[in-house]
């Protein structure tokens, strides 16, 4: 492992060595998905099935679209999604997690790559004051209109063919990186923590000194090994957690050494 620069004793003006921590929100940094949650606002909470069954492979950010008109259409406040959104539990051990790399800012760069949107993950993460924590969040931008609807946008247009049409992390995450770079930001390593079968394409771009971090049992570790057993593995390392625990002993392991 490379040394962090204060046992290495660089000259002074030199840039210190920094990690980029890239977090996935839903099923990640909080145990649910907050884009079925916020169902728990409408009326017997639950959907039609004729808007249930409306969702395209790909398409969830438009499927959402109409969820919210949905919720306003039946007069679903604001403040009534507030309150249920920051009832939200965080995954297990990801408030220390967050205290931790909260109180040690100046090794760790924190971004948020996620298909939920602006307004959900803002909520939550100021409800727990947890924004400060995170340098970027790059997500499906919402906002509520005069009408008090809540809408959401695409976040980007692509043209990775593996991802939704509404967002490639990968994408993201090279762009990130590359305008560091520019400002004469480069990371020492790149932390990728996520779950779902949308954090593959960014894991694929992670290089050899880099980690991707899926969590047991979920779609991103299935499709890691699934790679491994075709005999086309990422190039990254890989370390599964279960509990947020198992990402703050690695993130110690690393800035002691």
């Amino acid at each position: 492992w490379p040394l962090p620069w204060r046992a290495v004793g660089l000259p002074p003006g030199f840039p210190p060595m920094k990690f980029l921590l890239a977090f996935d929100f839903d099923h990640t940094i909080i145990d649910e998905n907050s884009d079925t949650w916020i169902v728990k606002c409408a009326p017997e909470k639950k959907l039609p099935n004729g808007l249930r069954n409306s969702y395209r492979p790909g398409h969830w950010t438009e499927y959402m679209g109409r969820v919210f008109v949905y919720l306003g259409d039946n007069g679903v406040k604001e403040d009534v999604m507030k309150r249920t959104m920051t009832t939200i539990p965080f995954t297990a051990g990801m408030v220390d997690l967050l205290g931790f790399i909260g109180e040690n800012k100046e090794l760790f760069d924190c971004i948020i790559v996620s298909d939920s949107n602006t307004v959900f993950i803002d909520w939550i993460l100021k409800a727990a004051d947890f924004h400060k924590v995170f340098d970027e969040v790059f997500t499906n931008p919402a906002a509520f209109s005069s009408t008090g609807y809540l809408t959401v946008q695409d976040f980007h247009s692509h043209c990775c063919a593996k991802c939704p049409k509404n967002l490639c992390k990968r994408e993201v995450l090279k762009e990130f990186l590359d305008k560091q770079l520019e400002q004469g930001v480069s990371y020492t390593q790149v932390v990728y923590i996520g779950d779902g079968g949308n954090d593959l394409c960014p894991v694929m771009f992670l290089k050899k000194g880099d980690i991707a971090m899926p969590r047991q049992g979920y779609t991103l570790e299935k499709k890691i090994s699934q790679l491994a057993q075709n005999l086309s593995p990422v190039e990254c390392s890989v370390l599964v957690w279960s509990s947020a625990i198992d990402i703050m002993s690695y993130l110690k392991l690393l800035i002691k050494e």
